[in-house]
């Protein structure tokens, strides 16, 4: 008897539901609940890759940790990839998610005026869930920061290293 209520609690038992029905019970919008059990592009680039920029991002008020990346194409500017990897709730994962769709094939300019609002309006993102929608603004900016000085560092070292190539020559 023991055993079977420890099952029970621990949902081994053939009552086990999908995080789904779970999830639904809850409340959250259907589009939530799609991101959250078929997260698109999770995964993660090489950081130190000069054509990606990393985003990470984290609400200390309740644990939420979000990574966001972007991959550039440098020829035309346009977002050619992104991924995540998120700890925290389901409407954060499902806003990383949606964030990481958003941006592809995108310019940079054009995913800097992706607003968090517009994030938590497709998903109907409740008042309470909507710093999820603001950490996954705040990591596409700031994947776009990273990008542009890893960007800008990489000129410098190519300006730098003419400079010397110059000097030798001389």
């Amino acid at each position: 008897m023991l055993r079977a209520a420890g099952r029970r609690f621990l949902r081994l038992g053939s009552e086990h539901r999908a995080p789904t029905a779970a999830v639904a019970a809850r409340g959250y919008h259907e589009r939530v609940v799609d991101h959250y059990d078929n997260p698109r592009n999770v995964g993660s680039f090489d950081k130190n890759d000069p054509t990606v920029g990393t985003g990470l991002v984290g609400a200390p008020a309740c644990g939420d940790v979000m990574k966001l990346q972007i991959k550039v194409d440098d020829a035309t500017g346009k977002i050619v990839d992104a991924c995540f990897k998120t700890f925290g709730c389901g409407s954060a994962i499902a806003s990383s998610s949606v964030a990481t769709e958003w941006v592809k094939g995108k310019h940079m300019e054009e995913v800097l005026s992706i607003k968090n609002t517009e994030i938590a309006k497709h998903l109907s993102l409740p008042p309470v869930k909507l710093h999820c929608s603001m950490l996954a603004e705040d990591a596409i900016k700031a994947a776009v920061k990273d990008y542009e000085a890893k960007k800008t560092k990489l000129a410098a070292g190519n300006a730098e290293t003419t400079q010397t190539e110059k000097v030798d020559g001389a």
